[in-house]
């Protein structure tokens, strides 16, 4: 046993064996691609408060789906939810940012070859206040929305009025950035203003730096010393301004033509403030020309330039290539369910009698027997009430038995029980005797006599009378003789 045991220690080697690759096969039976058409991606922002078994078992339940939708752990911060219809799936999409713990969410479709910026951003509704009174135009929201994210929709109607105290737009946020809470505008005239800008339904955030990744006791500038922190803050800026003069190279045939305040990136969205499209176009522009010629285009550049620099939406579109923002005319739109009494219909006020309904209600559902037939209006309930009670339809309804028919619903109405009524029952009393004619018997109610009474004769009172009833305290009688 000890030789076996040597000899597999010896064979043993201390060099790495070399990883071939394993290439799954490409069949039905290895992919799950039909699937997961129908699911949605995310990641949680916060996994040290958000924790991923509660989340995958409580979302269905909180988007009250249960059997409807699936989830998965993919891995410590991302899932998966499969939805067994698509329009389930898209009504929880269409609904704007979710959260969990207070914790906002990251959702998306699934797509098989997912792009570079995939599950880095989130569609939030934002109120924008304190917008200059001269300023309310499609760019000039447009412009304001943008230093809070990209701008996708922006919910503005001039044609209506305006109850509340802010403008709503739709933005695409990058969660890798701090949410702005104020921009200093400055007006044409020379005014400055503060825009305040309210996230919709984010409710958690470091309330240090304005991110959605940690609590404030986590947050690394709240851990440093306010020196630290003062220090960073002024590195951080010059670092900015640096990053936005770059430059280009002394043989590039733009140097010297774009201005240095559009070069670099876009401190809002980190994108290119120039898109390298855009770039290419124009070097193609001014390459292809020589003399006078080129000289006259580089001046349509430099003045083409020149007028988008003082137009952040011209830059938006026509050098970073941005799509227009959409206008939608509901102002409520994403907020879910709104209950606005004001935009219901007011139609006639009505004339009629305080009790009408219930007359109407009384006319129609009568005792037993009786048919119920169509509501009388108000007008006629003066005349047609009493008549009301004696129609009848072959068609209405009424207790009793129903049978078919070929012209429709016959009625048997039950026979009706003969009955006097109660004051001749009590002169009758309850107990009537009758002459049997065979045995000349008196024969009454559960009573059978053989001798005859007479009704002239004094009857003994009963013993339930008054007077024969015992009294139940002991009369005074004076002093006992004893």
């Amino acid at each position: 046993m000890s030789s076996q045991l040597d000899k597999a220690l010896l064979d043993l080697s201390l060099e790495e064996e070399e990883d071939v690759p394993f290439l799954l096969p490409d069949t039905p039976e290895y992919c799950s691609a039909g699937r997961n058409s129908l699911s949605l991606v995310g990641r949680l922002l916060n996994p040290s408060y958000q924790k991923m078994s509660d989340l995958i078992l409580d979302m269905p339940r909180k988007w009250q789906l249960y059997d409807r939708v699936r989830g998965v752990a993919l891995s410590r911060e991302r899932f998966q939810f499969i939805f067994k219809y698509e329009h389930d799936l898209l009504d929880i999409l269409n609904r704007g940012v979710h959260t969990f713990k207070l914790w906002p969410l990251v959702m998306e479709r699934w797509v098989e070859k997912p792009p570079e910026d995939y599950l880095q951003h989130i569609m939030v509704w934002v109120q924008m206040r304190n917008i200059p009174v001269n300023h309310y135009t499609k760019k000039a929201l447009w412009a304001l929305g943008d230093f809070a994210g990209q701008v996708v929709e922006v919910a503005f109607d001039p044609e209506k009025p305006q109850v509340k105290d802010y403008i709503r737009v739709l933005v695409k946020f990058n969660v890798a950035r701090p949410l702005r809470r104020f921009k200093t505008v400055t007006t044409p005239g020379g005014e400055e203003i503060k825009i305040r800008y309210d996230y919709e339904r984010l409710q958690k955030r470091c309330y240090t730096c304005q991110r959605l990744t940690h609590e404030r006791d986590d947050c690394p500038f709240f851990l440093k010393k306010k020196e630290d922190l003062e220090n960073a803050g002024a590195s951080s800026a010059e670092s900015k301004k640096l990053e936005a003069l770059e430059r280009l190279d002394e043989n590039d045939p733009l140097c010297g033509i774009i201005p240095e305040t559009l070069l670099g990136r876009d401190a809002v969205s980190g994108k290119p403030k120039i898109n390298e499209d855009v770039m290419e176009g124009m070097r193609t522009y001014l390459a292809v020309v020589e003399g006078p010629e080129r000289e006259a285009r580089v001046e349509r550049v430099k003045k083409s330039l020149l007028d988008l620099e003082n137009d952040p939406i011209g830059r938006k579109t026509a050098l970073m290539l941005e799509p227009e923002p959409r206008i939608t005319k509901d102002l409520d739109k994403g907020k879910g369910v709104v209950f606005d009494f004001s935009k219901q219909s007011k139609g006639p006020i009505s004339t009629d009698k305080l009790m009408a309904s219930a007359i109407t209600a009384g006319a129609c559902i009568l005792q037993s027997g009786k048919v119920v037939t169509a509501m009388l209006e108000p007008d006629d309930l003066t005349s047609s009430t009493f008549s009301l009670i004696s129609q009848k339809s072959s068609t209405g309804f009424t207790t009793g038995f129903f049978e078919t028919s070929m012209s429709g619903t016959n009625l048997k109405k039950g026979r009706a029980r003969k009955r006097p009524g109660t004051f001749k029952r009590r002169n009758n009393g309850k107990a009537v005797l009758k002459e049997d004619k065979d045995t000349c018997k008196k024969i009454g109610e559960g009573v059978m006599t053989i001798s005859k009474r007479k009704a002239k004769d004094d009857v003994e009172p009963s013993q339930s009378s008054a007077r024969f009833k015992k009294p139940l305290v002991v009369p005074s009688e004076g002093p006992s003789n004893i």
